[in-house]
């Protein structure tokens, strides 16, 4: 017994029982917890384990969830970071390109180099002419019975300054007639004044047909060739102010004419109207007057034989130049040293030859001028605005990027470049192909029309009107006479006319890439091609004549 008790003693220092061990491994047990029996101490047991296992499966499943939120997060951030990838991708293939594309053209001293564009094939027509169906229809009225009274009844005569170069005194010429016919008037034939710019002194029967002039308009308004005999005093009508009508408006309205300058008129029988430059407007006059007066510009107004024949030679010329038929364009570059500085633009130059430029500048317009430190904010925003004329170089540019090859053949009608060879080096760089009048004739064919500046001015004017493209750099009559012609007579040839704030634009951008500048040239002049165009207040009849002077076909 004693040995039993002694085995067993030993026993439990040896082995302690399950309550012994989860009295040692519980946090929450007491070590002078009192003892229970074995069923106690085995149901205790299975409730630990439970509550182990609880936790263990509490603790793996929190873990899942976390696994699950963690791929999904880690999708998303796979989702950006790819994105990302491929647009820093594409921003270094844009900038690669942008690098590696050619800025314009590429300049070697004074010679301009810019990559070739592919010819469209409307380079030579107005791709748009057959999309209209207009025709002229200010023309002599033929059969129709003339409304005008007896030469008896005629309430007076006027008489007219033409002033300026051959294109404003064009326009004034027809502006006369025109108010002849409002105030039932009877026209003297114009005078052209002599122009101080221009130094001229040509005479009307100089320079056009007198006799077609005043046959083609006899059922239109009576005109004589000279003062009537009884005047005697001719001087009189030059010089008095009793004489002359001189308060005048700029584009006066028909019945300004009516009610301020016929009662002068009808007391004095004789007056002249002075000054007469634009002396008539367009939108505020009845429609048969402007389509007189597009009859007197397009028909009555027709240049000297002899003036014609010259120019029909000098395009015979240019269209045989390469030895068999070839089109030509004809360039009207408005470049000379006087509209250089009345435009009061900047230019690339020297500073000597802007010193220069300043001094003539406040010579010739001191009173615009003043001390030059106003001009330089103006002539940027002119730029900007697409007022200024267009060097020699950028019409260059212009002409390669809407596909003309060097081979183009090239009329220019111009006074002396201002910057001389120097200035137009770029231009007959990319353009060899380039002549004026003097290169094309003999110096004894051109003699005969040095007597007068205007008959060397109507060459140039009857060449660019036949010339399959027709591209003018500036604004004035001459350009805008030529594209209303032309527009008048068919539409079918190409007028060019630039927009000159895209250019002033993109030439301007030291990031615009050539592709890009070629796109948006050929995309803006698609619809500057010289059709007809919608009239508007105050519009010029003279550049567009579609609403007074034509008709549908």
């Amino acid at each position: 017994m004693a040995e039993l008790r002694h085995s067993t003693s030993i026993g439990g220092r040896a082995t302690p029982s399950p309550r012994k061990r989860d009295d040692v491994t519980s946090p929450l047990s007491s070590d002078n917890h009192p003892l229970r029996d074995d069923d106690d101490d085995g149901d205790r047991d299975r409730h630990h384990r439970d509550r182990f296992r609880s936790l263990f499966s509490n603790h793996f499943q929190l873990l899942d969830d976390s696994a699950r939120v963690y791929s999904n997060n880690f999708k998303i951030l796979l989702f950006f970071i790819t994105v990302l990838a491929f647009a820093g991708m594409f921003t270094v293939y844009s900038v690669i390109s942008h690098l590696n594309a050619p800025y314009m053209c590429t300049k070697e001293g004074i010679t301009l180099h810019c990559p070739r564009v592919k010819e469209p094939p409307s380079l030579w027509e107005n791709p748009l002419a057959a999309t209209t169906s207009w025709k002229p229809c200010a023309e002599k009225r033929i059969g129709a019975i003339s409304d005008l009274p007896e030469a008896n009844e005629t309430n007076g005569y006027i008489f007219i300054h033409a002033e300026g170069g051959l294109n404003q005194q064009r326009i004034a010429i027809c502006n006369a007639v025109a108010v002849a016919k409002i105030m039932n008037a009877t026209l003297i034939l114009p005078v052209l004044k002599q122009d101080q710019i221009w130094k001229d002194q040509t005479k009307f029967e100089d320079i056009f047909d007198v006799d077609h002039f005043i046959d083609y308009l006899k059922d239109d308004v009576r005109i004589v060739r000279d003062i009537p005999s009884w005047f005697t005093d001719k001087s009189e009508l030059f010089t008095s102010i009793r004489r002359t009508v001189k308060n005048i408006p700029k584009y006066a309205p028909a019945q300004f004419y009516i009610d301020n300058v016929l009662p002068r008129i009808k007391e004095k029988k004789i007056m002249s109207l002075k000054p007469f430059v634009d002396r008539l407007g367009y939108d505020n006059a009845p429609q048969e007057i402007n389509r007189l007066r597009c009859r007197v510009n397009y028909h009555a107004l027709k240049f000297l034989p002899e003036i014609d024949e010259m120019a029909d030679q000098l395009v015979a010329r240019m269209r045989n130049r390469t030895g068999s038929p070839n089109p030509f364009m004809a360039l009207h570059l408005r470049f000379e040293k006087g509209m250089v500085g009345l435009s009061f633009c900047d230019f690339v130059g020297t500073r000597a030859e802007k010193a220069l430029m300043g001094l003539y500048r406040l010579k010739e317009w001191p009173r615009r001028f003043k001390d030059g430190s106003h001009l330089w904010p103006l002539a940027l925003q002119k730029r900007k605005e697409g007022r200024c004329p267009l060097e020699p170089g950028e019409v260059a540019v212009m002409l390669r990027a809407m596909g003309y090859p060097k081979e183009t053949q090239i009329y220019v009608a111009s006074g002396q470049v201002y910057g001389g060879q120097n200035r137009m080096a770029p231009l007959r760089n990319m353009f060899p192909n380039l002549v004026t009048k003097e290169e094309l004739t003999t110096k004894d064919e051109l003699d005969s029309f040095r007597k007068h500046v205007t008959s060397l001015a109507a060459l140039d004017f009857l060449v660019c009107l036949k010339s399959d493209v027709f591209v003018m750099t500036h604004g004035g009559n001459f350009a805008k006479l030529i594209i209303g012609a032309r527009r008048y007579m068919g539409h079918h040839q190409k007028s060019i006319k630039p927009d000159k704030g895209l250019l002033s634009k993109s030439l301007g951008d030291p990031y615009m890439g050539w592709a890009t500048f070629v796109e948006d040239v050929v995309i803006t002049h698609q619809t500057r091609t010289g059709l007809p165009e919608a009239t508007f207040p105050n519009y010029d009849i003279w550049e567009n004549p579609l609403t007074p002077c034509m008709c549908k076909a």
